[in-house]
């Protein structure tokens, strides 16, 4: 496509913008490539002058473009198409750049800022100790992209580096221009939808593709890298997880054989890097007994290796490692099920668990290191090696399990009444609950019958704790080490998972009472983060449940992002995740338990997205500690985890963070913490009425939401396995944060990442008070920059096209009016506390970053709109359908973090 007129500085985005053009006119013709460009330039010119006058990055829509109502069917598909790729490559463009890194996040600036306030690098080793920085990727179905469109984008970033070093071909002898433009032309005769819905088996292939290709490599090098900035060997203390094959929360493909399928995967797929990093290290230590004296381990390794070879019979690294090779392949098939993909020609007992592998290999580098002068010590690949199976063991990412509640409820009570313990658990008050609970748990007698005939809800979650027992003595207790309780109210909620646990033996009763698996809570609603402190008083409180916890060292408590939003609205879900996470440090430090907090945050600020660098920095002091799990997911996995460079950065980003928020000094005097959050009490109440008062307090809404949104048409989306809404109701409490968040994105609104913000600051007297806030608290300024950026991305223009799609125009006017209002009340009080002249003015490149897509998400969803209207109309031809998801599909990826 031709160069956007000044707003384009990027050469990276006039270069791939060029080639899309190229391979538009070569593939669909000059006719719809003009079609396209005039649509484009006129768009482009439009913003351009209205940038020209200074106005805000965030628009008020435009006229519609002639030109677009006189597009084809044919041609507005592949005018959407057009303009999705643009908006893909110009992501891959921003990221080379560097555009979405924070600037000084990474752990040498850490450590030198936390030097300047006079905290060595002794401190932070001995945080390091103990500490674990945790992305746990999960399924939930943001990311629009198949994975074949994902794949052709990383090899043209690939390509671009090689442009970048000057060079003219490929290792293959290809040129690299020629190779970037037939990259495109791939792109753009790839499919983007997909013709059915993932099923979970597809969700672990993709997650196991970035924990092999990025994890596996990235990991072990940046702990290297961390080595040397500290000056000395750190311990392996960031670990990747995930819920793929175990949350089961609303998901009823999640099935024990799930959990098996995913584990063994993951076994595999670990397996499989080790053996080549094996064999490719046998090929490079070619030390031989006549000129080098070789350690005994060494010996005794190659000994019993049963590589009896003739050629390398003086090569005792090599031999040793054709051992090691042996016992790994014998490992793969144990544990994989299958012989790997290059079997060993040696018959070899399997390794019993990866110490024993990590120990060969230990010998291995100590015998290099006291040979010569050192120059072959443990550094390169067999460091990397070594570190990679501290990292990944032999699971390569420990498992969450994951269910509702309610479901324990259920099948609680129906072992119980089968066992003929209680007939009627569910009538039991929670005193009466803990007290039964409590005695069953110190009871060795399992509740299970085995003649009986239970449900097949209890049946299945039953055959989920015996598979993770089963995982335990498969794969070790690494591969599942957390149960996470969604919904969880109470403290019987806990114990539940606990009585489920001891039917696998994963919980031991007895004087000392063990639970290999920790019951985790999931603290979601608004009403449920302020009885947090509260129900783990109680629970800390049960003497069976604090030894555990003290045995282990710690409990965990998650803190959900999405539903607090979709339950107060985004200012009192901020406020109250803050508070929540601050009130508990006290009752932990009552119990003489470490709190570990695991943040469910998704890609959207109306789902805890933004800046994760800053995020946790403004998190209340005392509540990180080293540790923090952070669930990573949909369209945030590919932007923060696609490449090897992306998650070098984001994982810089991470655990900076995590250094600075565990052992910065306080910033913030006390007496201003006290005013600060007296203020946010206020600001919360108002904002939470507001929001309440709009979203369910107002008739017709939901009948609003579902008409002017795109909702319906998402769950068309075959974008994950996991239905949209936990039942069958069209009401918002039901329907689940992610298609209630892509909706609003959808329509330009963005409304759970601003709605009450602007009521909440417009009754604020004290306007001084709230600029201060700004300047001097980090929470509430990383709270207004996300804002601020949600604001940027909404359209108010835009967005009452899609209102005019509401079937009763004097109700879609009504409340379209009250968002309306509410948005620039919103945006002038932020402009206001924040003193710019517009959105984005203090952040120049978050600002051209926005102004470049917009040209290009305008059209879409004026497009969007009137497909809508035809579909909604009952034109029945499949091209306003497919159209219809393209525009989905197009405006999530110029978007970004629409989800």
């Amino acid at each position: 496509m031709a160069s956007l007129p000044s707003v384009i500085n990027n050469p990276d985005i006039r270069f791939l913008g060029r080639l899309l053009g190229d391979v538009i006119r070569a593939y669909d013709g000059d006719a719809t490539y003009a079609r396209i460009e005039q649509i484009r330039a006129a768009s482009v010119e439009r913003h351009r002058r209205a940038a020209e006058a200074g106005h805000d990055v965030a628009g008020n829509g435009g006229p519609a473009d002639p030109h677009l109502a006189e597009l084809t069917l044919d041609e507005a598909l592949a005018f959407t198409r057009g303009f999705m790729f643009f908006s893909m490559l110009a992501n891959l463009a921003e990221d080379r750049q560097g555009i979405a890194a924070e600037p000084d996040a990474d752990v040498a600036n850490a450590v030198a800022r936390l030097a300047e306030a006079g905290i060595g690098r002794d401190q932070v080793r001995a945080l390091l100790d103990q500490a674990l920085v945790a992305p746990v990727l999960t399924a939930h179905p943001t990311e629009v992209r198949r994975k074949s469109l994902i794949d052709h984008k990383n090899r043209i970033a690939e390509l671009m580096a090689l442009r970048d070093a000057g060079l003219a071909e490929t290792a293959d002898g290809d040129q690299v221009e020629e190779a970037i433009l037939r990259q495109i032309a791939l792109l753009w005769q790839t499919r983007v939808l997909r013709p059915d819905r993932p099923n979970v088996a597809d969700e672990v292939e993709t997650a196991l593709s970035y924990l092999r290709d990025v994890f596996l490599p990235v990991l072990p090098a940046l702990h290297t890298r961390w080595d040397r900035i500290l000056g000395e060997r750190v311990p392996a203390f960031v670990r990747p997880g995930s819920w793929i094959g175990g949350d089961r929360d609303g998901n009823p493909f999640v099935t024990a054989a799930s959990l098996r399928l995913a584990l063994a995967r993951a076994a595999e797929t670990v397996l499989v890097h080790y053996l080549d990093a094996v064999h490719a290290l046998g090929a490079e230590l070619s030390i031989s007994t006549r000129h080098a004296d070789v350690e005994q381990p060494v010996l005794e390794l190659a000994a019993a290796s049963g590589d009896d070879a003739a050629s390398r019979v003086d090569e005792p690294y090599r031999r040793a490692l054709s051992g090691v090779y042996a016992r790994l392949c014998a490992t793969h098939e144990r544990l994989a099920g299958k012989a790997p993909p290059r079997p060993a020609g040696i018959v070899a007992e399997p390794y019993a668990d990866p110490a024993a592998f990590r120990a060969d290999l230990v010998a291995i580098a100590r015998a290099l290191a006291h040979s010569g002068d050192g120059a072959l010590a443990s550094g390169g690949a067999l460091g990397r090696l070594i570190r990679a199976v501290d990292i990944f063991g032999f699971h390569l990412a420990t498992l969450d399990m994951r269910q509702n509640s309610a479901v324990h409820e259920r099948v609680v009570g129906e072992l119980l009444k089968v066992a003929g313990v209680e007939p009627d658990y569910a009538a039991l008050d929670e005193a009466g609950r803990v007290a039964l609970l409590t005695r069953e748990l110190a009871s060795p007698r399992p509740l299970t019958v085995p003649s009986a005939g239970y449900s097949d809800e209890t049946a299945g979650e039953l055959a989920i704790v015996h598979a993770a027992a089963e995982a335990h003595r498969r794969y070790g207790r690494g591969c599942i080490t957390n149960y996470i309780v969604s919904m969880s109210q109470s403290v019987s909620d806990l114990l539940e998972v606990h009585v489920l646990l001891k039917e696998a033996g994963l919980f031991v009763p007895g004087e000392a009472p063990q639970a290999h698996v920790m019951a985790v809570p999931l603290f979601e609603t608004v009403a449920d983060l302020e009885a947090a402190p509260a129900i783990m008083r109680d629970w800390l409180a049960i003497p069976a449940v604090r030894t555990i916890a003290c045995g282990r060292g710690r409990q965990e408590v998650m803190i959900g992002y999405s539903d607090s939003n979709k339950d107060g609205g985004y200012l009192t879900s901020t406020w109250q995740l803050s508070r929540g996470s601050t009130a508990l440090r006290p009752v932990f430090e009552e119990a003489g338990v470490a709190l570990q907090l695991f943040h469910g945050r998704g890609g959207a600020v109306g789902r805890g997205g933004g800046s994760a660098f800053a995020a946790i920095r403004a998190q209340p002091r005392g509540t990180v500690g080293g540790r923090i799990r952070i669930t990573e997911q949909g369209e945030v996995i590919a932007a923060k985890y696609g490449t090897r460079e992306s998650a070098a950065t984001n994982l810089e980003a991470i655990v900076s963070a995590t250094l600075l928020a565990s052992l910065a000094p306080d910033t913030v005097p006390p007496a201003d913490q006290a005013r600060f959050a007296a203020a946010m009490d206020t600001l919360s109440q108002s904002a939470f009425r507001a929001y309440r008062g709009l979203v369910y307090e107002t008739d017709g809404f939901r009948t609003f939401f579902r008409q002017m949104t795109p909702i319906r048409e998402i769950a068309d989306l075959k974008i994950g396995s996991r239905p949209a809404s936990r039942k069958q109701s069209d009401a918002i409490e039901d329907l689940r944060a992610i298609p209630w968040v892509f909706s609003w994105a959808q329509a330009r609104v963005m409304l759970p990442g601003w709605y009450g913000v602007g009521q909440a600051v417009d009754a604020f007297a004290d306007k001084g008070l709230l600029r201060a806030m700004h300047q001097g608290w980090p929470l509430f300024a990383a709270t207004l920059a996300n804002l601020e950026m949600v604001l940027a991305k909404s359209d108010m223009g835009v967005a009452a096209r899609y209102a005019a799609l509401v079937e009763d125009p004097a109700q879609g006017e009504a409340i379209f009016g009250r968002i309306r209002d509410g948005w620039h009340a919103t945006r002038d009080n932020l402009l206001a506390v924040t003193d710019q002249p517009r959105l984005l003015a203090a952040h120049p490149t978050l600002e051209n970053s926005i102004r470049l897509r917009l040209p290009y998400i305008e059209p879409l969803n004026l497009l969007q709109v009137e497909l809508l209207r035809r579909h909604r109309a009952g034109e029945t031809d499949p091209r306003i359908r497919e159209g219809i998801l393209l525009t989905i599909n197009a405006i999530a990826t110029a978007l970004r973090n629409s989800g």
